[in-house]
C-alpha cells in the first residue's frame, strides 16, 4: 500500500490560494462586482456566500500565497474572452449551461494551461479536480477532470506527449 505525502507548506499555500481565486471568481461571475472590490472583501473578511467549505476564513488567507491568489483572480478575469475561446471546443454543452463553479475552475485551469508553464500540466488538472471536489456538484469533478484533461491535450500538446513515453 503506498503512502501518500503530506503536501509542503508551498504546495498548501498555492492551493490555498487557488481555492480563493475559484471563490472571487464565482462571485465575479454572479454579482459583476470588480475584481479589486473582490480582492479587497476577500482580504478583509470572509466572503459571505456558500463555497467557503472552511470553518477558519483566516487560516485560509492567512496561508494562501497572496501573488498568486491576486495573480489568479484578477488574469483570468482579464483573459476571459481568450480562455472560453480555448474552452469552448471541448466542451459537450454550451458555455453558459455550466454550473458558474465549474465555469470558474475550468476557466482558471485554462489560465494555468495556457498562461503559466512552469506549473506542470497534471498540477493543473489535479488542483481543479480537487477544487470542485471541494466547491462543486457532487460528480462535478469528474467533468471538470474530462474537460481539462481535453484542454491539456490541446494547450500542452508536447508535455502531454512527453510524459506518455
Amino acid at each position: 500500500m503506498s503512502q501518500q505525502r503530506k503536501p509542503s507548506a508551498a504546495q498548501q499555500s498555492r492551493h490555498a490560494a487557488r481555492e480563493l481565486a475559484v471563490q472571487g471568481l464565482y462571485q465575479w461571475h454572479m454579482t459583476q462586482k470588480s475584481m479589486t472590490a473582490i480582492e479587497a472583501e476577500f482580504k478583509s473578511q470572509a466572503p459571505d456566500d456558500d463555497l467557503e467549505p472552511h470553518e477558519n476564513w483566516a487560516t485560509v488567507m492567512g496561508i494562501a500565497d497572496q501573488a498568486l491568489f491576486h495573480e489568479l483572480l484578477h488574469n483570468t478575469a482579464r483573459f476571459k474572452g481568450e480562455l472560453d475561446r480555448e474552452i469552448v471546443p471541448v466542451l459537450d454543452r454550451r458555455l453558459e449551461d455550466l454550473d458558474a463553479v465549474e465555469l470558474a475552475i475550468l476557466r482558471l485551469g485554462a489560465y494555468e494551461l495556457s498562461r503559466r508553464m512552469e506549473v506542470p500540466y497534471r498540477v493543473v488538472i489535479n488542483e481543479g479536480v480537487e477544487l470542485a471536489k471541494s466547491f462543486g456538484a457532487t460528480d462535478g469533478h469528474k467533468y471538470v477532470n474530462g474537460i481539462l484533461d481535453k484542454l491539456a491535450n490541446r494547450l500542452r500538446s508536447a508535455e502531454v506527449i512527453a510524459r506518455r513515453r
